[in-house]
């Protein structure tokens, strides 16, 4: 769509906001950016804008009651707005189009698209495959959901190489060119159903990320979780896959304690060498033993990492070297402290039944395990068995402890918690040596906090002064 001296909305003035509506205006639209905070609120990312620019941008803060949507040629929204919130229903019965930042973004990337999606571990894959690919001599921009709004990699005039993303189902409500080089979904658990009708809604946006590609594409899939191999006859990319507990034709998994990679030789234009001709080759990466991440499920964050790299062309010693180096992201899974032999956990990204799982799975001592927050429509079920069989302690925070406290009815080792430093005080006081106390919430933390990463460094703040 041509955008130049049109009236382009932007709903909602978080990062990606901000950079959707400089691009519009390098781009010549006439920009208005709209978002129920106000100018207080917003202080920050108002003086992030770039007003000067060729369209210039105008702000309706506070609400939407003085949008004149008959004005409006296109509208872009943030991932944060639902995508059926009243304002935007309103915009759709105008016949306005609606795109997500990412699609924007997209429309005027140069370089090939990574992304990677899935309910848990994007942030750490993501990150971890950026590393890998610059260890490699790739020239790589790294966003989407995480660091860098997409828009960005327009704004600095498409320099990069290639462009990995982490993408969310928020994010794909929005589009309709987007259409990645090599799409990649980790996993599909239940998650956001507060905001998604249901499961199946929820795996159709997933889907999205592979929806728009061709025969000449390229989509990874996880073969260990049964939502996403199932996945693996629709689309049209040509399949890859990984696994921790089988043997794959193309992609990476174990055999034994080693991470494989097995594909095609030079057969992609993103590779910069050969890799012994047209037919497949196999490659040992690594050992488990250079893993220097806690968990089951950052193997397959690691497992899924190679697959991506393998495929751009990335030779095994920058990928092993990668691996033995990196330490996790904050807030997932990470080790905050040891005291008198009780070891603290931060895994305050953990925001939904599906990491809280993951995480239980990854120890074998005895787990002192604060939970709760802000509910997500979940079913807290998956984790009763987990619970009874590892946790000798739960400690409910949050709006959401009376619901799971309900769901694991028959657990009589747990307890109620008015505050988090009510709940670190409480699991330090009860612990031994030996034991884990792991804050995995499987809740959102806006209840009692501004986001997860707030509650991360709280949680950390608290267990750094006993």
């Amino acid at each position: 769509m041509e955008i130049k001296n049109k009236n382009v909305l932007v709903v909602g003035l978080a990062r990606s906001g901000v950079s959707a509506a400089n691009l519009l205006s390098c781009l010549g639209a006439r920009v208005t950016v709209t978002d129920e905070k106000g100018e207080g609120e917003l202080s920050e990312k108002i003086a992030r804008l770039k007003p000067r620019t060729t369209g210039g941008i105008s702000l309706k803060l506070g609400g939407h009651d003085s949008i004149n949507i008959s004005e409006i040629a296109l509208t872009v929204i943030s991932p944060g707005v639902p995508w059926d919130s009243t304002f935007l229903n309103k915009i759709r019965d105008k016949g306005i189009k609606i795109i997500s930042e990412a699609e924007l973004a997209f429309q005027h990337l140069k370089a090939p698209l990574i992304a990677v999606t899935g309910t848990n571990g994007k942030t750490t894959t993501t990150t971890m495959t950026g590393e890998m690919l610059n260890r490699g001599g790739k020239r790589v921009f790294v966003g989407g959901n995480i660091g860098n709004p997409l828009c960005e990699e327009a704004l600095n005039g498409g320099k990069s190489e290639l462009v990995l993303s982490e993408i969310s189902t928020f994010q794909m409500e929005g589009i309709e060119t987007f259409k990645p080089y090599i799409s990649v979904i980790l996993n599909i658990t239940p998650d956001h159903l507060d905001r998604h009708r249901d499961m199946d809604e929820y795996i159709e946006l997933k889907k999205r990320v592979f929806v728009n590609q061709d025969e000449g594409d390229y989509t990874i899939l996880n073969m260990d979780d049964e939502i996403t191999a199932n996945l693996s006859t629709q689309g049209k990319g040509r399949k890859i896959f990984f696994s921790r507990i089988r043997e794959v034709e193309s992609g990476a998994f174990l055999r034994g304690d080693k991470i494989i990679y097995k594909g095609q030789g030079a057969s992609l234009p993103l590779q910069a060498v050969s890799r012994g001709g047209k037919g497949q080759v196999e490659e040992i990466v690594c050992s488990l033993q250079d893993l220097k991440l806690i968990g089951v499920h950052n193997i397959e964050n690691t497992l899924a990492s190679v697959a991506i790299s393998g495929l751009c062309g990335i030779s095994a010693k920058a990928m092993r070297e990668v691996i033995s180096e990196f330490r996790g992201i904050k807030h997932r899974m990470e080790f905050v402290r040891e005291i008198k032999g009780i070891r603290f956990i931060n895994d305050s990204k953990g925001t939904n039944v599906g990491a809280a799982v993951k995480s239980l799975q990854s120890f074998k001592e005895p787990i002192i395990l604060i939970a709760g927050g802000k509910d997500k429509g979940s079913d807290y079920s998956p984790l009763k068995n987990l619970i009874e069989d590892r946790v000798k302690l739960l400690i409910l925070i949050g709006d959401a402890k009376k619901k799971i406290a309900a769901t694991l009815n028959g657990f009589k080792n747990k307890i109620e918690a008015n505050s988090l430093e009510d709940a670190v005080t409480e699991a330090f006081n009860r612990g031994v040596k030996g034991d884990i106390v792991l804050l995995s919430p499987a809740c959102a933390s806006f209840d009692m906090f501004r986001d997860y990463e707030d509650r991360g460094e709280q949680f950390k703040e608290i267990v750094n002064k006993l």
